[in-house]
């Protein structure tokens, strides 16, 4: 079965290529797989946003008839448990089956979530759609990262990445419209509509990653397909960077074929136990923070700051959406100017001061129920996602993906994505009964966890910035028989430096130019 799924057929140079001719670095086509792929980030903002709205409207409570606030919260927490078990399973089929063709079997299961969700009548049917839903989008949330880490050079990782933030934020934005806009329809029945249209953009990406986007050089390499990977990184990098590119990958993927055997249970050995901690707590610490706590549940939140309409609750909650998309254009631009921990600590740092605000604003309305200033609530989850998206939201993913060697990324990318789903289920599970029972305890209780996480990232926490791919094993002493990187990572990182500073500047030139005109 693996070997009808996975991609088996030659890549060869296309025909227009001149054999022996120097090819360039194509950075257009690097972008270009990278946004069709972060068709995965945007189905997975859809669905971490299409229920917000869906589950504070009337019509919906009184056709579902939830008995407390746990079944509601269990109809949003249970999709979380079906991305834990979509995640750790992309560990084993991105190795085996390829990166892309993961992805395009998760878009299959995804359609098959949307349909039941949307086709639902009762509680029981719909939790059981969003947990099947759920093992798609966790494919997704492992998957795209590990193949887009994968195909980008180290100078453009957390830009690119960035990218992939860029569309997930996206997806969060336009489903709140598009929810809100639903919102409105003379039916019981308008909340199926955005949960089933997003059966198109699966489908497209489904066909996608089976027929078009190709698979990963490093996979390739690990499968010793090595003119078939040499023929990738040539379309991505450029020849000349490819060639020493393919020589660094298969002497990494020859050395740490034998110091690690690639199973589970290196994974909590040392010295990979160590890579393993930080990864699992990077990215559980990205959820425990809050976002998700306010995300899911931003009416009930806008509504206990004194914003009592639905209306008016429902459109500042389509506002976070606004600003997730808004701010996700920080990290594409700035992400690699400074260093993996100081994004995260500044963030943390406006992530503490805005749950702070909460908790004021909602004491606030308690003394003062029909004060104008009451309306001043929606800067703070704003503020927060604003802190949120420009360093953790980016942030966590790209380290995630990027600190494992060749030979153990797939299985910590997906671990460390489970960790991050399981971390998320938590606080989908837990958040409606604390907020009920302790009012804004609950955002006292975040701020506190982000005081923790502060102390993690300045001590624990090791820097990763610029470093390839293939220097991780050294950086974390995994391979301790290696010696410093040679002169051709030199000659190979100058020429995609001077690449990307080629394309900066013709962006830029056209920028001016539009602005001239």
């Amino acid at each position: 079965m693996i070997r009808l799924i996975k991609q088996a057929k030659p890549i060869r140079p296309p025909g227009h290529v001149v054999s022996g001719r120097k090819r360039l670095a194509n950075l257009r086509y690097v972008y270009t797989l990278t946004a069709f792929v972060s068709l995965g980030a945007f189905l997975f903002g859809w669905d971490q946003g299409v229920m917000a709205m869906i589950i504070a409207d009337d019509r919906w409570l009184k056709l579902m008839q939830p008995t407390n606030d746990w079944s509601v919260g269990f109809v949003i927490s249970i999709y979380n448990i079906g991305c834990v078990i979509g995640a750790m399973t992309t560990g084993y089929f991105a190795d085996a089956c390829g990166r892309e063709r993961t992805i395009s079997l998760a878009s299959t299961v995804f359609i098959v979530g949307a349909l039941l969700q949307a086709g639902s009548y009762t509680i029981a049917q719909i939790s059981t759609g969003r947990f099947v839903l759920g093992l798609g989008v966790g494919a997704y949330s492992a998957g795209v990262p590990l193949y887009i880490s994968e195909i980008s050079p180290a100078e453009l990782r957390g830009r690119i990445v960035g990218i992939e933030l860029m569309i997930l934020c996206f997806g969060e934005m336009v489903v709140f419209w598009v929810v809100y806009a639903f919102y409105f329809l003379n039916s019981d029945d308008w909340w199926r509509l955005p949960l089933a249209i997003q059966i198109i953009p699966a489908l497209i990406l489904a066909v996608g990653c089976w027929t078009w986007v190709p698979p990963s050089p490093r996979w390739l390499v690990a499968e010793e397909r090595y003119e078939c990977a040499l023929e990738v990184l040539s379309r991505l990098h450029g020849s000349e960077a490819a060639e020493l590119e393919i020589s660094e990958i298969r002497k990494t993927v020859s050395e740490e074929q034998v110091i690690t055997q690639a199973s589970w249970s290196d994974m909590f050995k040392r010295p990979v136990l160590r890579v393993t901690l930080l990864g699992v707590c990077i990215q559980m610490f990205q959820q425990i923070t809050g976002t998700n706590g306010i995300f899911y549940y931003a009416p009930s939140l806008f509504k206990k700051g004194g914003i009592t309409d639905p209306t008016m609750a429902n459109l500042a909650t389509g506002g976070v959406g606004v600003v997730l998309f808004l701010s996700s254009w920080i990290p594409i631009f700035y992400f690699e100017r400074f260093g993996r921990k100081t994004w995260f600590q500044f963030g943390l740092i406006g992530m503490f001061s805005a749950l702070i605000g909460i908790c004021v604003l909602q004491q606030h309305a308690i003394d003062h129920p029909n004060s104008p200033a009451n309306n001043a609530i929606v800067i703070f989850p704003y503020m927060f996602f604003t802190f949120f998206n420009m360093s953790w939201s980016s942030g966590s993913w790209a380290y995630a993906a990027e600190i494992f060697p060749i030979s153990l990324r797939a299985k910590g990318n997906a671990l460390c994505t489970a960790s991050l789903w399981i971390s998320n289920f938590v606080v989908a599970q837990v958040s409606p009964p604390i907020e009920s029972a302790t009012g804004y305890g609950l955002y006292v209780l975040f701020a506190i966890i982000c005081v923790v996480a502060f102390f993690f990232v300045r001590f624990a926490l090791v820097e990763t910035r610029g470093q390839s791919l293939e220097e991780m094993a050294e950086l974390f002493k995994i391979d301790e028989s290696r010696k410093t990187q040679d002169i051709e990572d030199s000659v190979r990182q100058g020429l995609l430096q001077s690449t990307l500073r080629d394309e900066d500047a013709t962006l830029v030139g056209d920028d001016s130019e539009n602005i001239d005109s």
